[in-house]
């Protein structure tokens, strides 16, 4: 019955191919969906992404970075007395005004004050030596290519944050923000920048890279053991927190949850009405089988594996489809982004959704009576 199922198939191809593009069409939008999540909600621990420390270490609590609130130089000295921690960078992150040329108005940004040297670990997989060498000039600032347009100042042009004049010396990819832009400066500028004016002493996190061989966990462990005033977390927890935060406590996450299942469910019922289409197409085949001493077992397996090369054949061409339409969104800086768990969970769903439509489908054998063929 499988040779049967591939070759009916390979014969009734314009029959099936509708059910095929039903299939392709549901896998698109899942993996697009999923890129477009992943993206946008995948801004918010762009800080931790796009940097190369091991540990973060913040307020107690807090859920992600723009939550951050002042901790102490304790903080620090706990992560220098670790043994297994190599060094440690502050990281001053400050909610700031942006009043650029009359025409664009205000605008909410985020100026992230970092160290300047060339091993400085925040913003180290998109900034350059020279970048940062460029920071250590007082009030200069960094900031996404995509976000020129937005704040309406060119690279070597001049802006307010906060009532101060700061220029703009270059510019980076891979720094954009959920909800605001992200400025870079340096700590120095970072703090001047500051509302209150910043004490010199209080930063919102203190980084803090390994060495060698040291188990991120265990220190994050020992440094909470005694803390007072801050918690610690690994990199790649503190990212997650992040994203969680936005994907499931702010309700924007839940609206694309409640998407992907009637993109799941519409996605079901147009694969499941072509499908029974083409077996209802191919009712008198199935009738002469049955005729023929075929089970309705063995012809509902037939259908089934159908929907299984359906499935698999609309989840290749959606991919594929997939692939250059992400392609296209990065080169238009639009934020995506897939996993190798967001492509498996998409082809899960996209079988599912074959697998699905095939059960159904199988009512349309029901009319498959040998006595159908006496007509």
């Amino acid at each position: 019955m499988i040779p049967l199922a591939r070759k009916t198939l390979l014969h009734e191809w314009r029959r099936f191919l509708p059910a095929m593009l039903a299939v392709a069409f549901s896998g698109l939008l899942l993996l697009m969906q999923a890129a477009l999540v992943l993206g946008i909600f995948g801004a918010t621990a762009v800080y931790i992404t796009a940097s190369n420390a091991d540990v973060w270490v913040g307020y107690p609590g807090t859920q992600s970075i723009e939550l951050g609130r002042p901790i102490g130089p304790a903080a620090r000295t706990a992560l220098l007395m670790d043994p297994g921690v190599a060094r440690v960078d502050p990281f001053a992150w400050v909610g700031a005004d942006w009043r650029g040329p009359a025409g664009t108005g205000g605008l909410s940004v985020f100026v992230s004050g970092i160290n300047t040297q060339p091993d400085g670990m925040i913003f180290a997989d998109v900034l350059t030596p020279a970048q940062r060498a460029l920071l250590r000039e007082p009030f200069a600032v960094i900031v996404d290519q995509g976000d020129l347009a937005k704040l309406g100042v060119p690279v070597g042009g001049q802006a307010l944050i906060n009532g101060d004049l700061v220029r703009i010396v270059g510019t980076a990819r891979g720094i954009r923000a959920l909800g605001g832009v992200n400025v870079v400066a340096s700590l120095d500028t970072a703090r001047q920048l500051s509302i209150d004016g910043g004490d010199g002493a209080n930063v919102a996190y203190y980084v803090a890279q390994l060495k060698p061989g040291a188990d991120a966990a265990a220190v994050v462990r020992r440094v909470d053991a005694h803390a007072r005033g801050y918690a610690a977390w690994t990199a790649p927890s503190f990212a997650r927190r992040a994203v969680f935060y936005w994907m499931f406590q702010t309700g924007a996450g839940l609206g694309v949850i409640f998407l992907a299942v009637v993109v799941f469910i519409v996605g079901a019922v147009i694969t499941n009405q072509t499908l029974m289409g083409a077996i209802a197409g191919s009712v008198r085949e199935y009738a002469t089988l049955h005729a023929l001493g075929v089970g309705l077992g063995p012809l509902r397996r037939v259908v089934l594996k159908q929907a299984a090369w359906i499935g698999v054949g609309g989840l290749v061409a959606g991919g594929l489809l997939s692939l250059v339409l992400i392609g296209l969104a990065k080169f238009e800086e639009v934020p995506v982004a897939l996993s190798l768990p967001a492509w498996i969970a998409c082809g899960v769903l996209v079988m599912g959704i074959a697998l699905v439509s095939g059960v159904a489908a199988v009512r349309a054998l029901r009319s498959a009576d040998p006595a159908l063929l006496l007509r």
